[in-house]
């Protein structure tokens, strides 16, 4: 979602390269435009204010144990020239080839380790929060979402917050979704025509968004207040990840205005339908009930400002994600004819068995298509890297035989776009396979802990990934079965200038309906 889907500020660290890609305004002229503007830009401003923000000088550690290899000084130029022609995971692979999984990328005297692979992986994502936590990276959603959630709290308040996602989204609540997530994606498609052609992503956007405001939202939004919320939430992302707003966000800039404004305006929605309910003692089957629900460990009852700060957080996560993980999932399905019949034969099974129905435990049954979405994940994940700050020394054993040190002060990786294609854990890679999770093969278990994280992992598990995987099940599992699809636009590139690195420009699609879900059993 995730929710995945993606849970992207609050369940997810957010990399810093992944920071960069929210930068969707930018008016870049050419691909190398957009590059200089990662390496220069990012670089030095991002990093800059992860790796001082908050830190006070400190002792140097007297443990023998080397430090990883890093690359400094001159030796930067070349890792630039190949991040502005080859890319950021031709880069970084650079750097695993030569040094192995772990190595140090100095610059300006600021450093950062990248973690490769699973054997150096636990810490990242199993150390407590006193040892290694997200630092200030992420204050930029203070005034996205108020003081009174996620990193505007302490971690105790903010693991508890945490527990009423997890709370929210457990599989027992999740069946209560799927039928008005059914009856937005059938209302939805009900409005194509017999055949014509359209944007993919720009569609699935529209799509998600109507599904997220009659799940987490609720009735009062989706049927009474959509255009408005919309409206709002667009004004409130678009000037919160713009370059200045990342990194100042406190500035008193004609864009952050904007950003309180929108804010403000949704606040006074969600506050409204919260009192609404409370004063009609009226309940519903939603996220935003859910979290009007919850209460603390001592017994508190969550407030307004706690309510519409959390359902805030929650949709800015999920929208993003799961737009794009559903958009790739097509574009992947329709290039690759093989997993397309496979994925059809799976819903002719499923037709054959259960009719036309769909409810969660048919959901379930849809094994081959979650492999779909799994791979798609793997190969295009939410995040390109995972950041964290080192506040205490650790140690890690490479899979070569290597010790080192990272010492605290150092801002760690976790750089998906080589974990997720190390040949000695996947198979070819770079070709699309969903079979490579089927029973029996799971490449991912196989491959040991921290082989895939596109829900992260440990203790930032995303709550939200069972809810991720069942929206877009729910959407595929319908444009299978009722419409012939093909590809008309090139496989798209990807645009790293999002918050969800996405295909760049339009996914063009043609369609033409079938008569019946049934007519597939006579194919």
């Amino acid at each position: 979602m995730g929710v995945t889907s993606t849970l992207l500020p609050l369940t997810r660290p957010l990399g810093s390269l992944q920071v960069l890609s929210m930068y969707n305004s930018m008016d870049m002229i050419n691909t190398s435009a957009v590059l200089s503007s990662i390496a220069l830009v990012f670089i030095a401003a991002v990093i800059t204010k992860v790796a001082w923000g908050r830190i006070t000088a400190r002792p140097a550690s007297r443990n023998t144990t080397p430090h990883p290899p890093a690359i400094s000084g001159s030796s930067i130029i070349p890792l630039l020239h190949t991040l502005l022609t080859k890319g950021l995971r031709a880069m970084l692979q650079e750097q695993y080839t030569k040094f192995g999984s772990v190595f140090t990328i100095s610059f300006f005297g600021m450093k950062t380790t990248f973690l490769v692979g699973p054997e150096v992986s636990a810490h990242f994502y199993q150390g407590p929060e006193s040892e290694i936590s997200h630092g200030n990276i992420l204050e930029f959603t203070v005034p996205m979402f108020g003081k009174d959630v996620a990193y505007g709290v302490d971690i105790v308040i903010r693991t508890e917050q945490n527990r009423f996602y997890v709370d929210a989204l457990k599989p027992a609540k999740l069946r209560c979704h799927v039928a008005p997530m059914l009856q937005e994606v059938e209302k939805y498609f009900a409005k194509w025509g017999q055949q014509g052609l359209v944007d993919l992503k720009q569609e699935l956007e529209q799509l998600f968004m109507l599904i997220s405001a009659r799940c987490l939202l609720g009735k009062e939004v989706r049927e009474k207040m959509f255009d408005e919320v919309c409206s709002a939430f667009h004004e409130l992302t678009e000037n919160s990840l713009q370059l200045t707003s990342l990194l100042f966000p406190y500035a008193p800039t004609p864009m952050t205005r904007r950003r309180d404004r929108a804010r403000a305006r949704l606040s006074s929605i969600f506050a409204e339908i919260v009192r609404s309910r409370k004063s009609s003692n009226r309940v519903e089957e939603d996220v935003l009930q859910n979290l009007m629900d919850s209460k603390y460990r001592d017994g508190r009852s969550t407030t307004e400002a706690e309510v519409t700060g959390l359902i805030m957080a929650i949709l800015f996560a999920g929208k993003h994600t799961s737009t794009t993980t559903s958009t790739w999932t097509g574009a992947r399905l329709l290039s690759h004819t093989e997993c397309l019949e496979a994925a059809l034969e799976e819903q002719q099974q499923i037709i054959k068995k259960h009719g036309d129905n769909i409810d969660y435990d048919t959901l379930l049954e849809m094994s081959f298509l979650h492999c779909c979405i799994k791979e798609v994940m793997r190969m295009h994940p939410p995040a390109s890297i995972f950041l964290r700050k080192v506040h205490k020394n650790f140690t890690v054993q490479t899979r070569e035989g290597y010790e080192y040190e990272v010492p605290r002060g150092h801002t760690i990786a976790s750089p998906l776009v080589i974990n997720h294609n190390i040949p000695h854990i996947y198979k070819d890679p770079d070709v699309y396979n969903p079979h490579r999770f089927s029973h029996g093969r799971e490449e991912d278990r196989v491959g040991g802990k921290f082989t895939y994280n596109a829900f992260s992992g440990g203790r930032h598990a995303c709550p939200g990934e069972a809810y991720a995987y069942m929206q877009v099940k729910v959407i595929w599992s319908h444009l299978l079965r009722n419409f012939e699809l093909k590809l008309v636009s090139s496989f798209p590139e990807t645009d790293w200038l999002k918050v969800a690195p996405e295909p760049r420009g339009k996914v063009e699609v043609s369609y033409k309906r079938r008569m019946l879900p049934r007519s597939m059993l006579k194919n």
